[in-house]
């Protein structure tokens, strides 16, 4: 018996959704509500189950789906930026990937609807981003989205005033012990997310969706374990896979281990209520071969990797299949505080 296309578990996972999900409401900014009120629509809704898990063997290929064209330059590209540790979409912009645009061109627009300056259109806002050096004052403010993944995964700020590396901390812990349990990587930071975040942290950038991977050696090969909070199963899994596919490759790579599987835990997987009709078509057609990803094998140091580094070979997949993305979260404005003092402070007002 032929062993089924390992796309399957990603399109049974859609059919689950769409099966037995539960319809939820989002929460979207009152600048973000008026845009829908102005083109005289409803906000989108999800569908959603909870807890869900898929896996790949990248000794099978690549888990490009092929059941839709996947944007996989801006995939690559937006790995080497979290590689980077960058938290500025000037790279992105001038790279022309636009997957981060909406999110930096919203704290824009939203102190200039308070007044702070004029507005432009996001198209003029990211032409501008583009267009100005990297050390502008207008690039530095505006294109800084302050709290993305790169920055936790390679410059996590400590208390001390340290920037933390921990995937260099990883790495290097693969190459001289690569059997321990411990080599984690987390971008889920308090100090950034929702009411939580300190002043000079907030911003309009959904919390961390993947939040947390993973690598374990098994029989000699490398694994890698991603668990995602949130997941946009039409839009976003198909990227997320892919880019955490690439990262487990590249490390495999500089730690000079055997690759073996991608597995992705899934908490909140949805599917937006204006994606449902892209998503019936997507799994009533049929997986093709996955692609073969090829990485410089001249590269042995994870910042080496630039994108002439990566080659994808044989993709040939269906047709694309376009879907808005929607624009939620920002923060609720609260007046509690969910700080809490230290036993030595408690002690001082004792006195």
């Amino acid at each position: 018996m032929d062993k089924k296309h390992p796309e399957y578990q990603y399109l049974d996972l859609l059919k689950d959704i769409l099966d037995n999900g539960s319809d939820k409401q989002l929460f979207f900014t009152p600048e973000i509500l008026k845009q829908y009120e102005e083109k005289g629509e409803q906000p989108p809704f999800i569908r959603s189950v909870f807890g869900r898990m898929i896996r790949f063997d990248l000794n099978e290929g690549f888990p490009l789906l092929t059941t839709k064209k996947v944007f996989h330059r801006g995939i690559f590209t937006e790995l080497i930026w979290f590689l980077r540790g960058d938290s500025n979409i000037k790279y992105l912009a001038d790279n022309d990937v636009h997957i981060w645009d909406e999110w930096a061109w919203k704290r824009y627009h939203k102190a200039a609807l308070a007044g702070q300056h004029d507005d432009m259109t996001q198209q003029d806002f990211i032409a501008k981003i583009k267009a100005e050096d990297k050390d502008s004052e207008f690039v530095k403010t505006w294109g800084d989205l302050i709290t993305i993944y790169g920055r936790m995964w390679r410059r996590w700020p400590a208390s001390d005033g340290r920037e933390i590396d921990q995937l260099a901390w990883v790495i290097d812990g693969l190459k001289n012990d690569p059997y321990r349990k411990s080599y984690v990587v987390s971008s889920w930071n308090p100090d950034f997310i929702y009411a939580m975040a300190s002043a000079g942290n907030k911003n309009e950038v959904p919390p961390f969706c993947h939040t947390t991977y993973q690598f374990g050696v098994v029989n000699g090969k490398l694994n890698l374990a991603l668990f995602q909070r949130s997941a946009d199963s039409f839009l976003g899994v198909p990227f997320n896979i892919a880019s955490y596919a690439l990262l487990l490759q590249m490390v495999a790579q500089v730690t000079n281990l055997p690759v073996g599987e991608f597995v992705h835990f899934f908490g909140d997987v949805h599917v937006y209520s204006n994606h449902m009709d892209q998503v019936k078509e997507q799994i009533s057609r049929i997986p093709k071969a996955f692609p073969i990803l090829k990485l410089n094998s001249e590269i042995t140091d994870i910042d080496g990797f630039s994108m002439k580094d990566i080659v994808l070979e044989n993709y040939d997949p269906h047709p694309i299949l376009k879907a808005e993305i929607a624009n939620i979260g920002g923060f609720k404005e609260t007046t509690k505080n969910y700080a809490s003092k230290s036993a030595c402070a408690k002690e001082q007002d004792k006195k």
